[in-house]
């Protein structure tokens, strides 16, 4: 049987290239792997999480006309050590998270920030070890 076997990368276009890409940068702390145009004159920028081998590609293609995210469309997640040191982060770039965080008794958690252009990520913590 023929399978799909790995997720490679996953794109989100944008209008400002570099405005999106140094959020995810200095905000995430994700690392730029490679960066080039595409055959049809798209700019691209792949970009990973330390502890991840997924890619996420960001792209620049004006042809395609502006990009206008929906409401609620589609996110990332991230996980995070602690919501509460994140929280601390954001601030430190003048930004608050757009929902949460929301802890559970066992300690795991979710918060969201909002990304340049209105794309959702979610921050997520996992439960504390032992807790039930």
């Amino acid at each position: 049987m023929t399978t799909a076997k790995k997720l490679l990368h996953t794109r989100y276009r944008v209008n400002d290239l570099e405005r999106t890409v140094k959020f995810y940068r200095e905000v995430l702390g994700l690392q730029e792997v490679r960066r080039h145009k595409s055959p049809r004159g798209a700019e691209l920028v792949f970009l990973k999480a330390p502890e991840s081998e997924e890619l996420i590609e960001i792209c620049h293609f004006a042809e395609s006309g502006p990009v206008q995210v929906q409401p609620d469309l589609t996110h990332l997640a991230f996980l995070v050590d602690s919501l509460d040191d994140f929280g601390r982060h954001l601030a430190q770039h003048g930004l608050d998270y757009s929902d949460g965080p929301r802890l559970q008794p066992d300690g795991s958690g979710f918060a969201f920030i909002d990304a340049p252009e209105g794309y959702e990520i979610e921050l997520m913590q996992s439960a504390r070890k032992g807790a039930e």
